[in-house]
């Protein structure tokens, strides 16, 4: 189920996403915002498995109390939860399976797994393609040898109005504004060479305030005829760069442009986008292959990028425009998604899946092993360990099965989520895994065990060996811990 959150602010937020609830409340107490932190850290590492690793941590500090009431001591306790999360790692890499980056069906469901529960949950036919696409761009002319991506080179852009059907990936940029021009000039550019400028076409200023004292029409005049061979002159100089396409960054000092700027570009048939954002710039220099420049005087043809059409598009459903560059050389490998909603709520937790779709495609980049969904990850480790608990003596013994029995909260809690009844499931479903399936996992549709693999219900290793790990050590690094000591 999705939660509802009014923030302070008097914002709404409608997520699912354990991140983004945790990190929106005002938690008080340090060892709950060690919790907090470790939601955080799994989302930064697999960006899946948010809420997981924190009903996880849950569970072992819950596990924590019985053994301590036993009398085995904290620092014993942590040492062999420590072994316990290495065995369960490695059982589970023996039972995933490996996966090529060029087998784009089995990325798309495990992306489909990923989105099942998000509130975008019923365009994931749409979604899980894009996602795929949008990080599977981005690796470069040798994909299998990537073994990181920056989804930083993926460029979000949302716009209000329609729906999120109407999402698309583009192979080039977009700006989410329209074009800025007066009468007469175009929208549409063909086969453009784009320059991006970080100087104002407006008239200079001095650097500290003063005032300008006219006496008569003729001094009024001089100053406005002056300024308008200036401006001309800067855009005379743009025009005989071979420049058809302008960007101009925003400004904070004074006017980026002025009417009289536009006017003149809108005379040389010079299409021109303004208010470009100072942190955007890195991102369309290595999507266009242009070169910011400073001065009018350092504009050259080779600072210039490309693109084989540039031009304003009106998004369906809500009448606004935005600016395509289509066709562009994309020499740094960028990709940029359109999103679309019918409101804001909409877009944000669009945005928001769309990001840990792309994160499952990462860890998939990162760690080349799919693992059954459906609780069966969590089911197989802890019957293995259950086993290796038997064998074991010592404190381990004890601390091997309470790990074991921890690591069943994440099928029981799946399963209560859907309606099912938790014991008779998780009880099936450990009795389906002693029987050697490995795949089995609950089937929520059917309310069921099946084989998650026949049913494509896969996920990255990576999403549970990196929530195992992370739960691990938070409880241990709280179970280390005596005392608060307040300093005021």
């Amino acid at each position: 189920m999705d939660k509802l959150m009014q923030l302070p602010t008097g914002e709404v937020l409608i997520s699912n996403d354990g991140a983004t609830i945790l990190s929106k409340m005002n938690v008080l107490h340090p060892a709950a915002k060690m919790l907090v932190e470790c939601s955080q850290s799994q989302d930064i590492e697999a960006g899946d498995g948010t809420t997981s690793v924190v009903v996880f941590a849950g569970a072992l500090l819950d596990a924590c109390t019985g053994l301590l009431s036993k009398g085995i001591h904290p620092a014993m306790i942590a040492s062999s939860f420590y072994k316990a999360a290495e065995t369960c790692t490695e059982l589970l890499k023996k039972a995933a399976k490996p996966v090529d980056l060029a087998d784009r069906e089995s990325l798309i469901y495990a992306v489909q797994t990923c989105l099942s529960s998000k509130v975008v949950s019923q365009n994931s036919d749409l979604l899980a393609p894009l996602a795929v696409d949008s990080v599977l761009g981005i690796l470069g002319p040798n994909p299998g040898e990537a073994t990181n991506v920056d989804l930083r080179d993926v460029r979000m852009v949302e716009q209000l109005g329609g729906t999120v059907d109407d999402t698309e990936l583009v192979p080039g940029l977009v700006f989410d504004k329209g074009s800025t021009k007066t009468a007469g000039g175009p929208s549409q550019v063909e086969n453009a060479k784009i320059a991006l400028i970080q100087f104002c076409l407006s008239a200079p200023k001095t650097d500290m305030d003063n005032n300008v004292v006219v006496s008569d029409y003729a001094a009024m005049d001089r100053i406005l005829r002056d300024e308008r061979k200036y401006i001309l002159n800067m855009c005379k100089k743009i025009k005989k760069s071979g420049a058809n396409v302008v960007l101009i960054q925003k400004s904070i000092l004074r006017d980026a442009y002025n009417e009289l700027s536009l006017h003149f570009l809108a005379k040389m048939d010079i299409l021109v986008v303004t208010d470009i954002e100072r942190t955007d710039v890195e991102f369309v220099c290595r999507t266009l292959g242009c070169t910011p420049v400073p001065h009018v005087d350092s504009l050259t043809p080779e600072k210039l990028g490309s693109a084989e059409h540039v031009g304003d598009v009106v998004l369906p459903g809500s009448g606004h425009k935005v600016v395509k560059f289509v066709g562009v050389a994309n020499p740094g490998c960028t990709s940029t998604v359109l999103l679309r909603g019918s409101n804001e709520l909409v877009l944000a937790e669009a945005n928001r899946s769309v990001h840990d779709a792309q994160c499952v495609v990462r860890s998939l980049v990162k760690q080349r092993y799919l693992i059954a969904g459906g609780g069966a990850a969590e089911t197989e480790a802890s019957l293995r360990l259950r086993e290796l608990a038997l064998e074991t003596t010592g404190m381990d013994s004890h601390c091997f099965k309470a790990y074991a029995d921890a690591l069943e909260v994440i099928p029981y809690t799946l399963a209560e989520n859907a309606g099912l009844k938790p014991i008779e499931i998780v009880t099936e479903l450990r009795k389906a895994h002693a029987e050697g399936s490995t795949g089995a996992g609950i089937d929520v549709i059917k309310g069921c065990i099946s084989e998650m693999y026949e049913k494509n219900v896969i996920q990255p290793l990576l999403v549970t060996t990196s929530a195992i790990k992370l739960a691990t050590e938070t409880v241990c690094m709280i179970l280390k811990v005596d005392d608060i000591v307040v300093v005021m």
